[in-house]
């Protein structure tokens, strides 16, 4: 008996989205739908899986965790990497991690409803009408209005070719942006500075790194405009959250559009849910039916690989090295 176990499946749909039965008959798959925080729980859930699938990084695996869990052989995690994952630990304790495709821009065109729904006021008037009430509010147009984008890479150029259709000007910059790729999507390269303190929209596209962790801080919240907005459908931890949550207490930007948070789910006595100049998605970037398509269906393919001995999406191969002693099958 192989023992799977699927994390996190806020909806119930991963055993719906692939052809769990391509597996070998003696392969178990339990599929779970809560999402633990505490890392003892996440050790007793997962003590007799020899095979963890993960979510993309809604379940943090540190070493702490990994070396309690002697059954495990394999990760399969969503998209090309996991930086919940202790990856050293798990190469150390001959854990394969294998990887899946991706699909899409899905991100980049929730980023786009989310800024939609703040400058017309969308989730707020539909509570409205719902209540009887009719036209509470007055919206701001985004032709002319400038937006800023920190992170032109693939997301980010994304969301600038979108922006460009909207007749808005576009800014740029990232560490390592260069003047040339900016101008291939229309925008112009400035300074880090400069983008809070000209844009009307700041929206964040760069990896969590330890360069970009509290990258958007008090003082570059204080360089914004009072009219500004801000966006993050990339990481939580790239804006100092205490800082972000002052400046919006205090209307010292205009508001905020956030799917990606600090710890998630948000607690339920988080400062955020009171506020009613945020528009809030639950790290909804990459959820879509084609993209869980795409995870789910390479998932199923890496697990197959590996119980028949074949090629997988290997992200660290050095740990083969260390699979000897965690020997699945005789």
């Amino acid at each position: 008996m192989v023992n799977i176990a699927v994390l996190d499946d806020y909806q119930g749909v991963a055993l719906t989205l692939a052809n769990w039965k391509a597996l070998p008959g003696d392969a178990r798959v339990t599929s779970f739908r809560d999402h633990l925080d505490d890392q003892a729980a996440v050790i007793r859930r997962l003590r007799d899986f020899e095979v963890v699938c993960v979510m993309r990084e809604r379940t943090p695996l540190p070493r702490t965790v990994l070396q309690q869990l002697p059954k495990l052989q394999l990760l399969v995690t969503t998209g090309g990497a996991n930086a919940s994952i202790d990856m050293n630990a798990a190469t150390e304790l001959g854990i394969l991690v294998c990887s899946t495709g991706n699909f899409g821009n899905p991100t980049a065109e929730l980023t786009w409803g989310i800024i939609l729904g703040m400058l017309r006021s969308i989730p707020q008037e539909d509570h409205a009408v719902r209540a009887g009430k009719w036209q509470t509010s007055v919206g701001i147009g985004m032709q002319d209005k400038t937006l800023g984008i920190i992170g032109l890479g693939n997301l980010g150029s994304h969301v600038a070719t979108i922006g460009k259709a909207f007749k808005m000007h576009i800014l740029a910059w990232s560490q390592n942006l260069t003047a040339e790729r900016a101008r291939q999507f229309g925008a112009t390269l400035v300074s880090k500075d400069e983008l809070m303190s000209q844009s009307d929209i700041v929206t964040i596209h760069t990896r969590l790194s330890e360069r970009t962790r509290g990258l958007i801080g008090a003082r570059e919240l204080a360089l914004m405009k009072p009219t500004a907005y801000l966006v993050n459908t990339s990481r939580g931890p790239i804006v100092t959250e205490d800082a972000m949550v002052q400046a919006l207490r205090e209307r010292r930007i205009a508001g905020a559009g956030l799917d990606v948070f600090d710890q998630e789910p948000l607690r339920a006595d988080h400062p955020l849910l009171s506020m009613n100049n945020v528009v809030l998605t639950p790290h909804l970037g990459y959820v879509t039916k084609e993209t869980y398509g795409v995870f789910y269906r390479d998932t199923v393919e890496d697990i197959a690989a590996f119980l028949e001995g074949k090629p997988m999406r290997m992200i660290n191969p050095q740990a083969l090295e260390n699979t000897k002693r965690r020997t699945m099958r005789p």
